[in-house]
């Protein structure tokens, strides 16, 4: 796991944007796509915007979401409000292009199934993602594998759903979706973060986030988050 440290948030953002547009042209180049995994979050929707500014092959360009909460369509919520509002006004990808967890069905587990099978159809069998943008929480979770969730355990699925967690239900990618991924990169700012990064660098397992995969991890973190 290797780690870059910037200035602030915004610094993050930005690098974060870089290193995503770097992966997207090398991705395409070689494979002739490039699929990209995004978390939620402040700064996340900062990476966005600036990935904007970037040079990306946004044709070829697809992006799923990491997690997301149980609710309405348009919620201030919901990780893909904010993920809409940062990318399809400023950018040529079409709507089409991210694929949107399945939140609003009545039957949440045949929803996760149903995203589970539209990985496949982008991504392969079983899927690879290109790139899986990951936050770090206060608490050590990470996506919405959160600590003491039954989540944590799933072994048999790439998708699933987690109980209720800061008022709401999550459908969540799971640990064996993004431990295959290509990539790994952290994104982790705040001093309320400094103690759970330094167990993730230690690779501490007793923390959700700990049980990501270090190999060929990047960790772009500000100088508030780092210990």
């Amino acid at each position: 796991m290797k780690y870059q440290v910037f200035e602030n948030a915004d610094g993050v953002a930005r690098g974060a944007a870089k290193i995503i547009a770097a992966e997207a042209r090398v991705a395409v180049a070689g494979r002739g796509r490039f699929i990209l995994a995004v978390s939620g979050g402040r700064t996340p929707w900062l990476m966005l915007r600036a990935l904007a500014g970037e040079s990306v092959p946004w044709p070829d360009i697809q992006i799923v979401q990491v997690d997301e909460r149980i609710a309405p369509e348009g919620d201030p919520d919901r990780n893909l409000t904010h993920l809409w509002e940062s990318l399809l006004s400023h950018t040529p990808l079409r709507p089409e292009q991210i694929y949107a967890m399945p939140v609003e069905a009545n039957d949440l587990e045949a929803a996760a199934g149903s995203y589970a099978r539209t990985l496949r159809q982008i991504a392969g069998t079983p899927p690879v993602l290109d790139l899986a943008h990951l936050g770090l929480g206060p608490d050590g979770h990470t996506a919405s594998l959160i600590p003491g969730d039954p989540v944590l355990q799933v072994a048999d699925a790439d998708v699933a759903l987690t109980g209720i967690y800061q008022a709401r239900r999550r459908m969540t990618l799971t640990y064996p979706m993004l431990n295959r991924s290509r990539r790994i990169l952290w994104v982790v700012t705040g001093a309320e973060k400094a103690e759970m990064l330094v167990r993730l660098r230690n690779g501490d397992a007793s923390i959700p986030a700990g049980q990501i995969c270090p190999d060929n991890a990047l960790v772009l973190a500000d100088r508030a988050a780092m210990p």
